[in-house]
């Protein structure tokens, strides 16, 4: 009894003789083609008992799928009670099928779950709590101390790629900035402008866009425009080079990732934000003004009304937080970057946390600063 059964890269011939069974392989058992092979081996296997011999001398090649056919016929011939023989198979297949551990098969692959109490998984939270608030102290010393060793050694700066880090973050962040503070203080001025009328003081809309775009919304927009950003640029940065192992190299030629990444990024930060928040607060006010100009205020009248609301004791409480915000949504940017594990998804990963993180500290820092402000009547 014979039959014949192959495909582009194997064939199986099956012959029965003196109530023992022959299977001959031949060609490439790889991944695609024994799957066109497997069951009708197995069928085979299972036909009325008789010892079984597999001869695979015109076995060109056999990967793990083709040790996987010839395990599952060895492994079905015994359930049967009966032997298996391979013969004729090359030397460096040949090693790798005697090398499989037919106990481990025997055992089925579950994972094991380990019931964990409820004590030992808040345990296992706040250390993991305490080793990433050890490794961001950590962090925030380092880029301290780097900062104070480039202000006594300032030529140590890259200044080049510090201009560029500049440019990117700065210059080229002008466009959405002023749009994003013209239209909020267009929004201001025609959502204030309603009660107002009720009381006939249209007039002092300008004095509150001015004031809230001075004394807060220009700084806070922004820091959130800057964490989403440059921030997160910061962090796909570097974390792409955390990925291609770039960090990695600069740890063994002795060079610290911290100083030689963050510090420059912090101190453009610190260089830049200033700068687009009195940008913001300036064209902010101008989208009030605006408004009130179209509403048939005339131009005198709206400027005196700024000369005398806006003190420059409000413009410094907004230019001081900026600074904050600036070197916190750029340290935390870099952070982020430098956390990142292995993988694409992890890049985009440490992207959103960085502009996440970024963004709750501005509103949390902002949210301190209000407090001192008015207990200091400032």
């Amino acid at each position: 009894m014979s039959g014949d059964a192959s495909s582009q890269s194997a064939t199986l011939r099956v012959e029965r003789e003196g109530g023992g069974l022959l299977l001959y392989l031949q060609g490439r058992l790889d991944d695609t083609s024994v799957g066109l092979c497997w069951k009708r081996a197995l069928a085979e296997v299972r036909q009325p008992p008789g010892p079984v011999l597999v001869d695979c001398a015109g076995v060109d090649y056999c990967g793990s799928a083709g040790l996987a056919l010839l395990v599952a016929l060895e492994k079905e011939a015994i359930t049967r009670g009966e032997t298996l023989q391979v013969r004729r198979l090359a030397p460096r297949f040949q090693a790798l099928y005697d090398a499989v551990d037919r106990a481990k098969l025997e055992k089925p692959m579950t994972a094991e779950h380990n019931r964990e109490g409820w004590v030992e998984d808040l345990g296992r939270a706040a250390a993991g709590k305490v080793l990433e608030w050890r490794s961001q102290t950590e962090f925030v010393g380092e880029v301290g101390s780097g900062a104070v060793a480039l202000a006594v050694h300032p030529r140590k700066l890259r200044l080049r790629e510090w201009w560029l880090i500049v440019e990117k973050s700065g210059t080229n962040g002008l466009p959405i900035v002023a749009l994003i503070s013209f239209l909020t203080g267009m929004i201001i001025a025609f959502q204030a402008s309603i009660p107002m009328r009720q009381f006939g003081v249209d007039i002092f809309v300008v004095n509150l866009v001015a004031l809230a775009m001075v004394r807060e919304l220009g700084p806070i927009m922004t820091a959130i425009i800057f964490a989403g950003r440059s921030g997160a640029a910061f962090a796909a940065e570097i974390g792409t080079m955390k990925v291609n192992e770039e960090v990695a190299a600069l740890t063994t030629m002795g060079l610290s990732p911290v100083r030689f990444l963050a510090v420059p990024r912090v101190l453009a930060g610190l260089a830049v934000t200033p700068v687009l928040t009195v940008y913001s607060m300036v064209v902010g006010v101008a989208g009030g003004v605006a408004v009130m100009l179209l509403r048939g205020f005339p131009l005198a009248a709206l400027l005196n009304q700024l000369e005398n609301s806006v003190r420059m004791q409000d413009v410094m409480a907004g230019f001081i937080k900026s600074f904050v915000f600036g070197a916190v949504v750029a340290g935390v940017g870099c952070l982020r970057g430098l956390q990142t594990g292995a993988g694409a998804s992890a890049v985009g990963d440490a992207t959103t946390r960085s502009v996440v993180t970024g963004i709750f500290c501005v509103v949390v820092i902002d949210a301190i600063f209000a407090v001192i402000y008015y207990r200091l009547n400032f």
